[in-house]
């Protein structure tokens, strides 16, 4: 990796992060435009908000020499496509979860939504001080990729189900959607875990293709709608 050049890869994920690959950003005047390809519908609450704010203060702090162009999921790739995208350089970044992406390392697993894990803030100190970040810079390196934190959701809620839960034997047969570690142990609990981005969430809820979920927590759940055809 050429560690002259800007951020040759970079990534975002979530807590919130992004990631970002730069091979040959746009230039004019000595300005820079970045392609940044996300995992959120625009206006999708918290998710798309923590992208849409990184896009603001980057150009805010560069005095409007470095700019974002945020894509949402179909604009150029699809949600769960934004990795491979940065990685072989089709996208300069991506704003995303990285437990999206354990299929390309099981490592990735560890910087979204560790159950049981820390506050944001806990997670943002060993991220920035307890050799998180090197442990990120690791894995990138596998993927051409420099990962950075890009905001947090917050503690992160229990889950939506079409019918009640009283037991872990409930989750036997249970179609859930739950990405990362969260989904592995229900994995071992007999549930048929799917891995499927945000924006398509409340129809598979409501269509009964899932029998419940697990997203964000109330402000960001309210807003997707999940209450109209589930409960907690």
């Amino acid at each position: 990796m050429d560690r002259r050049s800007f951020l040759k890869t970079s990534t975002l994920g979530g807590s919130a992060v992004a990631a970002t690959a730069l091979a040959a950003p746009a230039y004019a005047q000595g300005k820079r435009t970045l392609t940044m390809v996300t995992s959120w519908p625009r206006g999708f609450a918290v998710l798309d908000d923590a992208a849409s704010y990184l896009v603001a203060y980057t150009e805010a702090m560069s005095d409007g020499q470095l700019t974002i162009d945020k894509k949402a999921p179909g604009e150029l790739v699809g949600a769960l496509e934004v990795f491979d995208a940065v990685s072989s350089g089709q996208a300069d970044m991506y704003h995303s979860a990285d437990y999206y992406f354990i299929g390309q390392h099981p490592g990735y697993a560890y910087f979204t939504a560790v159950p049981f894990g820390g506050t944001a803030q806990e997670v943002t100190n060993w991220y920035e001080h307890g050799g998180g970040q090197q442990h990120h810079d690791a894995l990138g390196e596998i993927f051409n990729l420099k990962g950075m934190l890009a905001g947090n959701s917050g503690s992160q809620s229990g889950g939506w189900f079409r019918k009640e839960i009283n037991s872990a034997d409930d989750f036997n047969g249970l179609k859930f959607r739950m990405p990362g570690l969260g989904g592995k142990v229900l994995g071992k609990l007999g549930a048929s875990v799917q891995n499927i981005p945000g924006g398509e969430l409340y129809q598979a809820l409501s269509s009964g293709a899932l029998d419940g979920l697990e997203w964000v927590g109330p402000m960001a759940d309210e807003r997707a709608g999940f209450q109209e055809v589930a409960k907690v």
